[in-house]
């Protein structure tokens, strides 16, 4: 059995870098997945290529983040403040509306690969902010860019509707429709020979994936690879300022490097892994 516990958001905040970099050398933190926008990008290429054993994709960002093109080039995404929309559901409303350019879409994610690539980190694999990747017409674009670009691992976001804490009916709701979302994504992906995890967890144990969590999760760990998807950081109080968003950033941290969580990978022989090797 192996587990891809991959960070979310890295370079978004030097305090989301800060863990992502503790978590790598005394955790089991094996993968993160970089945001081209984001204000700490710099410091976030510098971590990956001083942990080689750090396998990094790329977050690919339309909603609650900031554009790599000028806004005038992209003025279908983005607000009269030039930013992305807050988040999925006001940008999904926009995109069924049919106020959402399709090739501004493949314009933005094609910059926003270029400044990866421009780092020369060899990249592991794709998913995106908030899941927009999953999202029919958005999918062909991403599938597209990366199967350009070399990369041929792709995150599929299907949670277990009843894992963990539902916390309420639209959370139940949300995940029915993210998960429909993911078959039609696995299925599109997989006949174009992209590579993804067997199965996949994530912010389902109410606000946070706790050590208590993960824990009992590692216990009951199905065959194959198991992608956790995490956003861990350190300071709460920041980072929720920061990023406007009430997350404990702090407990997912301490989940992916609390010494009972590694006692227990190495107690049922579970391999910390990231992306490339599911092409192995």
């Amino acid at each position: 059995m192996k587990i891809i516990i991959n960070a979310d958001d890295f370079g978004r905040h030097e305090l989301i870098n800060k863990a992502v970099e503790k978590a790598v050398e005394v955790g089991c933190l094996r993968s993160a997945t970089l945001m081209p926008g984001g204000k700490a990008f710099e410091d976030a290429v510098r971590i990956s290529r001083e942990h080689p054993s750090l396998g990094v994709g790329i977050h690919f960002t339309l909603a609650n983040g900031v554009p790599i093109l000028p806004p005038e080039e992209i003025p279908s995404l983005v607000t009269e403040d030039g930013v992305f929309y807050d988040d999925y559901l006001a940008f999904l409303k926009r995109y069924m509306q049919g106020k959402v350019r399709i090739q501004e879409v493949r314009s933005e994610l094609s910059a926003q690969l270029e400044k990866m690539k421009r780092t020369g980190l060899a990249l592991t694999h794709v998913d995106s902010h908030q899941h927009l990747h999953h999202v029919p017409g958005i999918l062909g674009v991403v599938l597209d860019l990366a199967e350009a670009a070399g990369i041929h691992a792709l995150r599929v976001s299907r949670a277990r509707v009843f894992d963990g804490d539902l916390g309420s009916a639209g959370q139940f709701i949300g995940r029915m429709g993210l998960g429909c979302l993911a078959d039609y994504a696995a299925v599109r992906a997989r006949k174009r020979g992209f590579f993804m995890p067997d199965h996949f967890t994530g912010i389902v144990a109410g606000e946070a994936v706790s050590e208590t969590y993960l824990e009992g999760f590692l216990e009951h760990l199905r065959d194959g690879t198991t992608e956790v998807m995490l956003h861990p950081g350190t300071e709460n109080g920041i980072l929720q300022r920061d990023c406007r968003w009430v997350h404990d950033f702090e407990a997912e941290f301490h989940a992916v490097t609390s010494p009972n969580i590694l006692a227990k990978l190495r107690e049922r022989e579970i391999a910390a892994v990231n992306f490339s090797s599911l092409q192995e």
